[in-house]
């Protein structure tokens, strides 16, 4: 196994398949990062304000600059060029006297000045591009010149604040690329300056390397500020939310489970059903308590990190017990085996049904509830069925700002990428039906898109007057 995997990471092939791959990048594959669509001025380069420029957009004095020495190098190109693609690059001589040759063709002088030019105007936008049309423009001006293969002057400036915009805005693979082609064309077509020539190429490829590592690494840095920012702001507004429940609501259940058992004492002669009553209501303060102080104790941890038992189905039959105490007629069916649950599908059931028997509780009291618990083949399906209240019995009217619970289980049942369902019956009662896969597919929604049909028309996300117990 270690033989093969020598042979073929190393020999011939393995060294063309190496070079081939910067190769590729740099004449028709690889491509520059977008522009910054607003750089800021240089540091250098601040004193300009003073003076009105510096004022202006960077991006529009930088384009405005480039276009400014394109056209330098173009008129400068143009008598180089006339000079350079003349038949003759002095005048003949016939007995003593010059004869003057034929110029060079005025078409072919403007459309290589112009085309050795062109990429300094390109290379902000285009750096990558901008190097092809120089590169290949240097080419052909070489073949036509009668200089004995040696560059135009103004297509080698050009072409060298190029190489900087190319290594500045593109990957390391595409520089490499880039270099190579550009080091080999020079050394084939002048090979007496192809040192020097070397070194002319690798300083601005150097100093553009060098600026996109350190734009990188600001940009990294900034990124891991703000990502700090941002986790501190959670976890302080996680904080204040703890502090609040804290002192609002879990002082309130305090006193409620105080006063339920305090109650039975400041009365003479109270129903042993009243006793049990309060009792029950004292059961359940302390009950929400403790899920309390358990949510407070993951909202002041930095990670969120859940450190208790989270609730899974099966508690159910607690769950129905306390339900039972408060006056529902509970009757529930459970068919296959609903141990093992993965946690969330376990939790998100489990809510589900409590917020269920919550509203039934609230506006329907005394009513017949049916419960149904069934899984099979890797879903599970729960059914929460209640009837109207029970004669003498009067709804409790929710509290201001309440309207959050079946909002809760359709984003719960949303992330598992299941069906919630929250309708009305005919005979005046309400039913929830979900459906949960235990594995949730990939394409499952992030965010809040199970569907809940609303009763009579109202918005789902009231669809009706409900407890957020979860």
């Amino acid at each position: 196994m270690n033989g093969e995997g020598e042979r073929e990471g190393a020999g011939p092939a393995a060294t063309v398949r190496l070079l081939g791959r910067p190769l590729a990048a740099a004449l028709w594959r690889g491509q520059a990062e977008p522009p910054d669509p607003d750089p800021p001025w240089p540091f250098m380069l601040r004193w300009t304000r003073f003076i009105g420029i510096g004022r202006l957009p960077f991006r529009l004095v930088a384009q405005g600059f480039d276009l400014f020495v394109a056209v330098i190098l173009l008129f400068s190109g143009l008598s180089v060029l006339s000079e350079r693609l003349s038949p003759h690059p002095t005048p003949a001589l016939i007995d003593d006297r010059p004869v003057h040759t034929p110029p060079a063709p005025a078409f072919l002088v403007i459309l290589l000045a112009i085309w050795l030019a062109a990429p300094l105007a390109l290379r902000r936008r285009h750096p990558l591009g901008a190097w092809r049309l120089g590169a290949t423009g240097m080419l052909v001006t070489a073949m036509f010149s009668n200089a004995d293969g040696r560059f135009a002057p103004p297509g080698v400036f050009a072409l060298l604040f190029v190489l900087y915009a190319v290594a500045s805005r593109c990957s390391r693979e595409v520089t490499i690329g880039v270099t190579l082609v550009t080091v080999l064309g020079a050394a084939l077509l002048q090979p007496p300056t192809a040192a020097g020539g070397a070194v002319l190429i690798a300083v601005p490829l150097l100093v553009g390397f060098l600026v996109r590592m350190r734009r990188t690494s600001r940009r990294e840095l900034e990124q891991q500020e703000r990502r700090h920012r941002d986790a501190e702001a959670v976890l302080l507004e996680r904080q204040r939310i703890a502090r609040e429940l804290h002192d609002v609501v879990a002082h309130h259940m305090s006193m409620i489970a105080i006063q339920a058992e305090a109650a039975p004492y400041k009365a003479q002669n109270v129903p042993e059903e009243t006793r049990q009553d309060l009792a029950e209501i004292r059961a359940t303060a302390l009950d929400a308590l403790r899920e309390m102080r358990r949510i407070l104790g993951v909202l002041r941890q930095e990670d969120g990190a859940v450190t208790a038992p989270q609730p899974s189905l099966e508690r159910l039959d607690e769950l129905l017990a306390g339900a039972r105490g408060t006056g529902l007629e509970v009757s529930s069916k459970v068919i296959g085996d609903v141990s093992g649950l993965p946690p969330g599908v376990g939790l998100t059931a489990y809510r589900i049904v409590q917020e269920a028997l919550s509203n039934a509780m609230r506006h329907a009291p005394g009513s017949a509830v049916g419960v149904e618990v069934a899984r099979a083949g890797g879903i599970l399906r729960l059914s929460v069925v209640n009837g109207p209240a029970a004669p003498g019995q009067s709804p409790t009217p929710s509290p201001p700002g309440a309207g959050h619970g079946l909002v809760g289980m359709r984003e719960r049942v949303a992330m598992l990428g299941g069906e919630l369902s929250a309708v009305t019956v005919a005979e005046g009662g309400f039913a929830v039906t979900a459906t949960l896969p235990e594995t949730a597919p990939p394409d499952a929604p992030s965010a809040p898109s199970a569907r809940v049909s609303p009763p009579d028309g109202r918005p789902s996300g009231d669809a009706r007057p409900e407890t957020s117990a979860s």
